[in-house]
C-alpha cells in the first residue's frame, strides 16, 4: 500500500507541474498578507468528506516550477523537499472536517504562490492558488521622549498590495509616504508619553482577494524617564542680510525634507544670546503649525524690533540641520514740529552695521544728523519746505559684509507754492486776456446805456449781475498733467455770456 501511495505523490505532482507550468503569476484565487514570523494559516476547504488527499505545493517568486510542500491522505502524509520545519496542516482530521488549510511561521523568503490541490477517487475535486505577501514591520522599540517615531512597512511581493496604511492609537489615520528603497513610511516626530499604545499597520491587497484588509497591531511605547538629546547637528553658513520694515522676507530654513521643522527668535541686540524664543514649529507628518504672536509677522516684516537672530532648525530621523540668519530692519519715521520736519532712521541688530547716514537727491547738499541714540539717526528739513529743500531724502544702512539696505522718504512743495509758479505757456492766455479789456470796457459801456433805458421801462434787472460774468475762481489758472493751461470762468445765471456778447456786437454796430 505504501508503494502505491508513493507512485500517486509523484504521479501527482508531476501532473501538476504540466497543467501550471504556464500560468500567469497574476493568475490566483487569493491574496493573503501574513506578518514576517508571525502565526499563519493558508485556508483551503472543501466540502467532499472520507477518503480524500491533499497536496501542497509552492512556486517561489520568479520561478516557474512547483514545488512539494507536503502530500496526505486519510493514512499517511508525506513531506517534500521544500517544506519548512514550521509547517504543517491545521488540522490532522481533514478528512472529516473538510479543512486542508496549511499551518506555519513564514519569513521573507517563504512568499509567493501556495497551491492546495483535493482528490477524491483519483480526480481533482479543487484547486486554490494563493499568492502569500509577507509583511516585514520595522519593530519599534521603546522610544525616548521628543526623539521620532519610525513606523515601517514592506510587503513582499510588493505587486500583490496597492496601499499600506498606517492609524496611530484610537484609529487616527496618519500620513505616509512610499519610498521604493524602504517600502511605506509613517513618523511621528517629538513624541512623549501620551503617543504610546498599539499602531495599525494596514495592507490593502490587489486584485482577487477574500480580505478587503489585513491590520496588524505594532505596540509602541515611549520611555518617561529619558528624552532625546539630538547630538548629529549640522550648520550652515551665516546669513547677515537687512530688510525694509513692512516688506515681505522669507526666511531661510536648511534644504532638506525634515520631519519637523523649529524655527527660534531672540530679540535684537539682546544681551542674553540664551534666551531664543521658539516662534513657530512644523510638523510635516501631523500636519500641524503652532503659531504666536511673532510667527503671525514672518512673512511680513514689522518694525524693527522684530529683526535679530533667527535659527531655523530642521529635524530628519536622528540628525538635525540648522540655518542662523542674522536680520536687520530698517523704517523710515517723520516728525513734523513748527519749524521743522525730522526724518528719523531707525534700525535693529546693530552688530552686524557698519553704518547708518542720510542722504538728499542733490548730491551737492549736506545734511546735518544727529543721533538720538544706538540704532537712530535723525536728519532735519526746515520749513516751510522750498525748491531746494524739496525731493527724495534716503537713508542708507551699510552691513559690515557690505550688504545694503535703502528707505527712501519724498518731501514735497506744498500746493499753494506749486501753483504759483508761473510759466512762459502761461503768457500766450495772458495776453488773450488783456486784449478783451478793451472790447469788455465797451461791452459794459453798451450796457450801462442799454439799463438806463431798462430803467426807464420799470424792468428790475441790475448791471451788476452782469459784471460777475468774468468773476475768476481761485484757481483760475490750472496746470494739466500734459503741461497745458487751463483757464477756468464760472458762468453765472440768466445766461450771462449771451448778454455780453448781443452788448459787444451792439457796440461795435455803433462804432
Amino acid at each position: 500500500m505504501e508503494s502505491g501511495f508513493l507512485t500517486f505523490i509523484l504521479i501527482s505532482s508531476l501532473a501538476v507541474y504540466s497543467s501550471h507550468v504556464g500560468m500567469s503569476d497574476s493568475e490566483w484565487n487569493d491574496v493573503v498578507v501574513a506578518r514576517e514570523g508571525s502565526p499563519t494559516i493558508l485556508v483551503c476547504t472543501d466540502t467532499n468528506r472520507g477518503s480524500v488527499a491533499i497536496n501542497w505545493m509552492v512556486k517561489p517568486l520568479g520561478v516557474r516550477q512547483w514545488k512539494l510542500l507536503l502530500s496526505a491522505n486519510d493514512r499517511k502524509e508525506f513531506s517534500g523537499g521544500s517544506l519548512k520545519d514550521s509547517m504543517r496542516l491545521s488540522d490532522p482530521e481533514f478528512g472529516e472536517s473538510g479543512d486542508f488549510s496549511l499551518f506555519f511561521l513564514p519569513t521573507m523568503e517563504d512568499s509567493g504562490f501556495y497551491l492546495c490541490m483535493i482528490k477524491q477517487a483519483g480526480r481533482t475535486v479543487k484547486e486554490k492558488i494563493i499568492l502569500l505577501a509577507i509583511l516585514k514591520v520595522i519593530p519599534a522599540p521603546p522610544i525616548l521622549q521628543y526623539a521620532t517615531l519610525r513606523l515601517i512597512a514592506t510587503v513582499s511581493p510588493d505587486f500583490a498590495v496597492t496601499k499600506i496604511t498606517w492609524a496611530a492609537p484610537g484609529g487616527v489615520s496618519m500620513r505616509s509616504e512610499k519610498h521604493p528603497k524602504f517600502g511605506t513610511v509613517a513618523k511621528l516626530p517629538q513624541v512623549q508619553n501620551s503617543d504610546s499604545g498599539a499602531y495599525v499597520c494596514m495592507v490593502h491587497p490587489w486584485g482577487n482577494s477574500s480580505k478587503a484588509l489585513f491590520a496588524f497591531n505594532v505596540d509602541v511605547s515611549v520611555e518617561a524617564d529619558k528624552v532625546a538629546s539630538f547630538t548629529n547637528i549640522t550648520h550652515g553658513p551665516l546669513i547677515s542680510t537687512g530688510t525694509l520694515a513692512h516688506t515681505s522676507f522669507p526666511l531661510t530654513c536648511p534644504a532638506v525634507q525634515g520631519d519637523y521643522v523649529l524655527l527660534y527668535w531672540l530679540p535684537p541686540d539682546s544681551k542674553k544670546q540664551n534666551n531664543m524664543k521658539v516662534v513657530f514649529t512644523y510638523d510635516r507628518w501631523r500636519g500641524s503649525t503652532l503659531l504666536t504672536e511673532q510667527s503671525k509677522r514672518l512673512q511680513l516684516a514689522g518694525p524693527p524690533h522684530d529683526g535679530g537672530p533667527y535659527i531655523c532648525e530642521v529635524f530628519l530621523n536622528d540628525n538635525t540641520f540648522s540655518q542662523r540668519t542674522l536680520l536687520s530692519v530698517l523704517k523710515v519715521k517723520t516728525k513734523r514740529l513748527s519749524s521743522k520736519l525730522e526724518l528719523g532712521c531707525v534700525y535693529s541688530e546693530l552688530s552686524q552695521v557698519q553704518s547708518a547716514t542720510w542722504k538728499h537727491e542733490n548730491q551737492s547738499r549736506r545734511l546735518r544728523m544727529i543721533s538720538s541714540g544706538p540704532g537712530s539717526i535723525t536728519t532735519v528739513v526746515p520749513l516751510p519746505i522750498t525748491s531746494d529743500t524739496a525731493g527724495n531724502y534716503t537713508c542708507t544702512l551699510q552691513l559690515k559684509n557690505g550688504q545694503t539696505v535703502l528707505a527712501t522718504h519724498t518731501v514735497t512743495l506744498p500746493p499753494e507754492e506749486s501753483v504759483s509758479v508761473t510759466t512762459p505757456s502761461l503768457l500766450p492766455c495772458l495776453s488773450a486776456l488783456l486784449l478783451l479789456v478793451p472790447l469788455v470796457a465797451v461791452a459794459v459801456s453798451v450796457l450801462l446805456w442799454r439799463q438806463k433805458h431798462i430803467s426807464d421801462r420799470g424792468e428790475s434787472s441790475g448791471v451788476f449781475s452782469f459784471l460777475t460774468a468774468f468773476r475768476v475762481q481761485s484757481d483760475v489758472v490750472q496746470l494739466t498733467s500734459s503741461g497745458g493751461v487751463v483757464m477756468n470762468l464760472q458762468e453765472v445765471e440768466d445766461d450771462v455770456y449771451k448778454e455780453l456778447e448781443a452788448g459787444k456786437q451792439k457796440a461795435l454796430h455803433h462804432l
